[in-house]
């Protein structure tokens, strides 16, 4: 049977995803502001803990990604290439060491959802927009007062919009979605009461990435109850900043940090060689 992941047939042909490493070109509007540092904790299963400094940080980042494989054939075929997402983003610690965590994630392609199950991401189906920038007729362009909005919705429901108003270049994309992350793989038992069958904490991060310049923002942000959806309880306490940035990341693949929570640590937890430090919003999913 081929095909990297589901379904796997005779030919690998239907396969949903072709195996790593997979790339991407993206825009990037994010927000970032400090919540209660407690909703940020409940967010965090063992062996996990909450970072060090401003343990309340969070980003909301919505994207808008052109992807593929190594042979780049989804670029011509754009159905296959194209999707939105929107994640909310934490950071939390492990072992002495600071890590992102993506908490709650939506996208609007099933491809992106299963690439999602691989990579530990808790990917929901959504719907999302925003503003795209161009150099004619009346999009913003990337300027000094430009003001961009977006959107999120899932289950026929509005979860967030927001709308940016740029006030000038910057140095970096943010803070929070600065590090490697650190996610949890889980496969529930096949057997009702028995503990999950699969269950590990694993790292990764950007393989190579680039990126275009960083502008800088101020925000309005507002979120909105569901009775599917916890976003809410990640409510605004104190803005941070907005940040729009074009990046290019490469994705492939990770290392295992911990196998069950708070259980044996792996032998070999050395970095992965494809790693890369990462200053910059650019996980991708």
């Amino acid at each position: 049977m081929r095909g990297f992941l589901y379904p796997r047939t005779a030919t690998g042909r239907a396969s949903l995803i072709p195996s790593p490493p997979w790339h991407y070109s993206g825009d990037l509007l994010t927000v970032e502001y400090r919540t209660h540092p407690g909703r940020v904790a409940e967010l965090l299963p063992p062996p996990l803990a909450p970072a060090p400094d401003g343990p309340g940080a969070v980003a909301l980042i919505w994207a808008d990604w052109q992807s593929c494989g190594a042979s780049g054939e989804e670029l011509l075929d754009p159905v296959r290439s194209q999707y939105k997402e929107c994640f909310a983003v934490v950071r939390c610690a492990f072992e002495g060491r600071v890590y992102s965590r993506c908490v709650y994630i939506w996208v609007d392609k099933d491809f992106a959802v299963l690439r999602g199950l691989h990579q530990g991401y808790p990917k929901k189906l959504g719907s999302i927009h925003q503003t795209r920038p161009h150099p004619f007729g009346p999009a913003p362009r990337l300027a000094e007062g430009a003001r961009f909005g977006a959107t999120l919705a899932a289950g026929d429901r509005r979860l967030a919009e927001t709308v940016v108003t740029l006030t000038g270049p910057a140095e970096r994309n943010g803070f929070v979605n600065g590090h490697p992350m650190a996610h949890h793989r889980w496969l529930p038992s096949i057997v009702p009461g028995e503990p999950d069958a699969h269950e590990e904490l694993i790292e990764s991060g950007a393989a190579a990435f680039e990126g275009g310049p960083v502008w800088a923002g101020d925000f309005e942000l507002r979120l909105f109850d569901s009775p599917t959806e916890e976003l809410t309880r990640l409510p605004v306490v104190e803005p941070i900043g907005a940040y729009y940035r074009q990046v290019g990341v490469v994705w492939n693949g990770g290392r295992v940090l911990a196998q069950r929570a708070g259980g044996r640590m792996p032998r070999n937890s050395q970095s992965p060689p494809n790693a890369v430090d990462r200053t910059s919003s650019d996980s991708v999913g």
